[in-house]
């Protein structure tokens, strides 16, 4: 079984402020840490909703989970609304996002994630769906590529990597994470303490899977749900999903629907990042309905 460290566990926690009755939604459930926290502080009455885009991950949560208190439900963030009212539920206490790849995704190499993996690019939470980063990276365009490099990860070789896709491809098609990780790595000459294709592997799979766009649709849906003085708590790790998470929740505080739990995201400590190096980028952000 593949381990699972929840990222800023004590601060989101805190955050949520879990009422042992309450109701509760991990739209990431993932590989269930933060919802084993949860479901720890709840008592018998208090319920858990655990959703994930993930059909692998959803299945794991199941096999987890043995408690009457839990349900489990495979949705994108675009259906969580209509997920949870499905199960017959009009309001929550709390819903937490906890972003990016899972430590399952890109350990599993034939799920595509990981620069270290020989098998083909694929890149997607939803194995259902049709397009894979092997589509992304051997289809579109110079400028599409580019553009995804430039704002879904401020690759500063944009240009360069996009090019160097585009020429490598006449040639070839490529077919593997590897191939990808390799021709970036060439492109930057050196490799520091992060791989040199980590923005470009972001880029692509935050392309793949529709990822800022679904984060709104989320956290929006996510405000509908909420009782009064429920809570949201986001953790992001990177700037183009903080920025997301910034603008929804200042955007619902100007209209009057939440409160901002945070001036400025929540950052782990020395101690977290030592002992979990993924996390080193988290920033926690929360907001709490009015």
């Amino acid at each position: 079984m593949i381990s699972h460290t929840p990222v800023l566990l004590k601060e989101v926690m805190e955050m949520l402020d879990i009422k042992k009755d309450g109701v509760y939604v991990d739209a990431t459930a993932g590989g269930g840490g933060h919802s084993a926290a949860i479901l720890e502080r709840l008592s018998p009455r208090g319920r858990l909703i655990c959703t994930d885009r993930d059909d692998a991950a959803v299945r794991k949560l199941s096999e987890r989970f043995h408690d009457e208190r839990v349900m489990v439900r495979q949705a994108c963030f675009s259906e969580l609304l209509d997920t949870i009212r499905t199960l017959g539920v009009d309001a929550v206490d709390g819903v937490l996002f906890d972003l990016g790849v899972s430590m399952f995704q890109l350990r599993v190499l034939e799920r595509g994630f990981s620069f270290e993996s020989d098998e083909r690019l694929d890149m997607r939470m939803d194995r259902s769906q049709i397009l894979t980063a092997w589509h992304v990276v051997n289809t579109w365009s110079e400028r599409e590529l580019e553009r995804i490099l430039r704002e879904y990860a401020d690759e500063r070789y944009a240009r360069r990597i996009a090019r160097a896709i585009v020429t490598a491809r006449k040639k070839k098609t490529i077919d593997t994470c590897r191939e990808l990780a390799d021709m970036v790595s060439r492109i930057y000459g050196r490799r520091g303490r992060i791989h040199p294709a980590t923005r470009t592997f972001q880029a692509i799979r935050i392309a793949v899977n529709d990822e800022l766009e679904e984060l709104r649709k989320g956290l929006k849906s996510a405000f509908r749900l909420l009782h009064s003085r429920g809570r949201v708590c986001v953790i992001s790790y990177h700037s183009a999903e903080d920025r997301i998470v910034k603008h929804v929740f200042r955007d619902a505080r100007r209209e009057g629907m939440v409160s901002l739990l945070t001036k400025k995201p929540v950052a782990p400590t020395k101690a977290e990042v030592s002992a979990n190096p993924a996390a080193r980028s988290a920033r926690l952000r929360g907001a709490e309905r009015i």
